[in-house]
């Protein structure tokens, strides 16, 4: 059985976890790059016989600093404390980014925090982490107090598939460009979402095919077009498979993106739920049909795919 998380939303922690190893980042995603961090960060667990604690940030310092960005996180906080607890993490601190926070000088955070507040022995970061005002502090500046304020610095080398880094951002472009599966590999798990069912204008449900209607908020955008995918429900434990349009609909002339799931051998009230989406497979890009006819000649062809998709 996984145990239970310590959450916290600010730096007063308890005790028994200050003086503790701390991996700090964004962790959007929890790819294979960060998995190699975190067995490393075990490592040095069972070596100096330490507690492991994360430090995050919600919402997503970049995603705070340019309103623009709508469509970017890979996986929302549930999902990233959820991949968390299964590393055996002992605490999170998931420190809410505002203006206050982010005015805070690059030296304070070292000092105050870190320090004062935490009590560092090993602290995990990536080679471009920046931090405090205008993102002032840097690597280097971290490692410059570690005499001073008795941490060490561990930065490991990012891992590279084919000579390419793997990262938060390569993920995203690969689901942005339709390459499902190999987004997935980065992952070492299936792409998912989770989002609550809406209802929608029954398109679907009038042209023979009901879909369920799922919000995808600040998820990034996938390439719109079809996909084979499995959903669970909140507290289920079976998944059921299926076959999904992500997409503005353009032979309906919708204007805002939508995820509809259409569900095989299920039938049932999914309204106000919450379903976790898994895309299995980039079936094809989303087209504008001629007329409904079409359309539903095309779904039962998708619908084959999704169905052999394992």
């Amino acid at each position: 059985m996984v145990k239970s998380i310590n959450l916290y939303k600010n730096f007063n922690i308890k005790i028994q976890h200050k003086g503790s190893i701390i991996l700090i980042g964004n962790f959007d995603g929890f790819h294979l790059g960060h998995q190699k961090l975190f067995t490393l960060a075990k490592s040095y667990k069972k070596k100096y016989s330490l507690k492991v604690g994360v430090l995050t940030f919600e919402p997503m310092p970049k995603m705070y600093f340019n309103n623009n960005i709508k469509n970017f996180r890979i996986s929302n906080q549930q999902q990233k404390i959820s991949i968390l607890n299964k590393f055996n993490v002992d605490f999170i601190i998931i420190k809410k980014f505002n203006k206050e926070f982010s005015k805070i000088k690059s030296i304070d955070f070292i000092k105050e925090i870190l320090e004062k507040k935490l009590n560092a022995k090993f602290i995990f970061v990536s080679n471009n982490f920046r931090f405090g005002n205008k993102r002032e502090g840097d690597v280097k500046q971290l490692i410059k107090y570690e005499s001073v304020c008795n941490y060490k610095i561990i930065k490991p080398k990012p891992l590279l598939i084919k000579k390419k880094i793997i990262s938060s951002s390569l993920i995203r472009n690969y689901l942005q460009s339709g390459k499902l599966d190999k987004a997935n590999n980065l992952l070492n798990r299936k792409w998912s979402i989770i989002g609550k069912v809406q209802k929608g204008r029954q398109l679907g449900k009038k042209i023979g095919f009901p879909t369920a209607n799922i919000d995808i908020k600040d998820y990034i955008l996938a390439k719109p077009g079809v996909y084979a995918i499995r959903i669970k429900r909140q507290k289920g434990l079976n998944y059921i498979k299926g076959i999904a349009n992500l997409g503005y609909r353009p032979t309906f002339n919708g204007k805002k993106i939508l995820l509809e799931v259409h569900l095989f051998n299920f039938s049932g009230n999914l309204y106000n739920k919450y379903l976790t989406v898994e895309f299995l497979k980039f079936i094809r890009k989303e087209k504008k049909f001629k007329n409904v006819d079409q359309l539903k000649k095309q779904i039962k062809t998708d619908l084959l795919i999704a169905k052999k998709t394992k």
